[in-house]
């Protein structure tokens, strides 16, 4: 396994996090193409899912070579270093944790295997029943398995860990009966795509939460996240993966599996942030599905302003929408500095207490006396949204109205988003008009539920909004076996001991 040079900082300024995806995955199976670099390019499409690390595991048919870092797809790979992963099929991925810290030996494509094949997997999405598969792994390691060879033994702390384990602990079985034996046994939310040195794979789980595409190339095929990762590698879209289907490429061509019984329940969160606006899911065009939302917002929340701006760049569409249906011009108050997610110096205490003005400056001739209509897609903590008013009154805004293109977030995702905990959702236990006075706003309105669905087209039934509703759809264990520091070592006390246990400190197999 290769590993870069680079180490980041993740030092994001007070009220920037918002809602983070868990990742964005791609693989690729075409002999005679560089798919090293068709990865490269792929998960940097993909690049708005994951900002932690990046990796990507190439096969020869012989042997597969894993590269992986911490930071974006652009600072973790070069030309030297994609020219070392040669093969035929790769498998990519950029990471945001929710499960596990953020750390080199978290990072993915996970490595597994033993003497007769070797398992390279990564993950979208996060399992809800990580604590049953440790102990699953567990006892087939004690039973003879080599599951020791994996992530698990190098000191990784990832639900995908255990799954790489267990697709790659019994030399008697393929990869792909391993799949159809351990996939039924997962519950959460997952797309993957794997291989071994010669087959690539794809699943996803049996409610779709997560997306996951299928795309053609002249002489192979894609899997990514989004169709917009088909589109900057050349790929035609074919179709999505079938919640709970398995798919098989190699040099026979396509094969499909289904392993579950399917009841989709697609993230509406997709439609409303998660997506590049440019992408498709099930159908439906996520730009279009946010300027409806717009829409709605006019007709729900109307207010009487003089200019309808967004919040770069996640409430743009919305805004447009919302501009459109109101009549009100729409106009542009605020310019992003698109390179402050990541950087290496962490910003000293004064340019913190700046906060959200290293990200956003207000354009003051644009907005000076005028009555704004402010659309952003959420409000989180609302650490954003109370900055950036309190910069708009500050250059010289008349009125501030916020408009949300998605409904009060109420809950915890468990499925693949980390949103703050429950007790940080500035709406939970609160109205809109508290959340209002909060922020500093002259009015604050939310589209409705109802509001929200109808513009992604798709019915009701076929989306989880859990985030909204605390209605999960796939029911959670006890909270003691959930949150993304499951596995993680507890830190010790003076005497050496783990806060709050009697025993010794836990690792990847013992969960403290």
């Amino acid at each position: 396994m290769a590993r870069g040079d680079g180490r980041l900082t993740h030092d994001l300024l007070p009220g920037e996090k918002g809602p983070q995806d868990a990742c964005g995955v791609f693989g690729v199976w075409a002999p005679g193409e560089d798919v090293s670099k068709l990865a490269y390019y792929g998960l940097y499409a993909l690049q708005h899912r994951g900002q932690e690390s990046a990796g990507i595991a190439t096969s020869d048919g012989r042997s597969i070579l894993v590269y992986k870092d911490m930071g974006l797809v652009s600072q973790v790979f070069d030309e030297r270093s994609l020219g070392s992963l040669k093969g035929h099929l790769a498998v990519g991925h950029c990471r945001y944790s929710t499960t596990g810290g953020s750390t080199w030996e978290n990072a993915q494509p996970t490595l597994g295997g033993h003497d007769q094949s070797t398992v390279a997997l990564a993950h979208n999405g996060n399992l809800i029943n990580s604590a049953e598969l440790r102990d699953l792994v567990a006892s087939r390691a004690e039973s003879g398995f080599e599951v020791a060879k994996g992530e698990l033994s190098r000191g990784n702390t990832t639900d995908t860990a255990l799954v790489t384990a267990l697709l790659a602990d019994d030399p008697d079985r393929s990869v792909e009966a391993a799949a159809l034996d351990v996939l039924p046994r997962l519950r959460g939310a997952f797309s993957f795509v794997f291989m071994d040195e010669q087959t690539l794979y794809a699943a996803r789980d049996p409610q779709g939460i997560r997306p996951l595409v299928l795309g053609r190339l002249e002489r192979g095929w894609v899997v990514a996240s989004e169709t917009a990762a088909l589109d900057i590698v050349g790929a035609s879209f074919i179709r999505e993966v079938e919640p709970g289907e398995l798919i098989a490429i190699d040099e026979v061509g396509l094969r499909s599996q289904r392993f579950a019984e399917t009841e989709r329940k697609g993230c509406v969160f997709e439609y409303v942030y998660l997506a590049r606006p440019d992408t498709t899911i099930n159908g439906r065009g996520v730009h279009e599905a946010r300027v409806e939302m717009g829409r709605t917002l006019a007709r729900e929340h109307p207010v009487e302003a003089d200019m309808v701006m967004p919040t770069p760049e996640s409430g743009t569409p919305a805004a447009i929408g919302f501009a459109q249906e109101s009549g009100i011009p729409y106009g542009q108050g605020l310019v992003k500095n698109s390179y402050v997610g990541r950087t290496f110096i962490a910003p000293s205490q004064t340019i913190r207490q700046l906060g959200i003005r290293l990200k956003l400056n207000p354009l003051r001739e644009v907005i000076r006396g005028k009555r704004l209509v402010v659309v952003d897609d959420s409000i989180v903590r609302g650490n954003t949204q109370r900055a950036l008013v309190r910069m708009l009154r500050e250059a010289g805004a008349a009125e501030v109205h916020v408009r949300i293109s998605s409904p009060p977030v109420r809950w915890p995702c468990f499925y693949g988003i980390d949103f703050a905990t429950r007790a940080e959702l500035i709406a939970t236990g609160i109205g809109v008009e508290e959340v209002r006075n909060s922020i500093g706003a002259d009015s604050l309105g939310y589209i409705s539920e109802d509001g929200m669905v109808a513009a992604t087209d798709q019915p009701r039934s076929a989306l989880c909004t859990a985030c909204f509703t605390g209605d999960y759809p796939i029911p959670l264990p006890d909270e003691s076996q959930l949150g993304k520091n499951l596995f993680e070592p507890l830190p010790l006390d003076v005497e050496g001991v783990p806060t709050g246990v009697n025993g010794g400190a836990g690792d990847a197999l013992t969960r403290p």
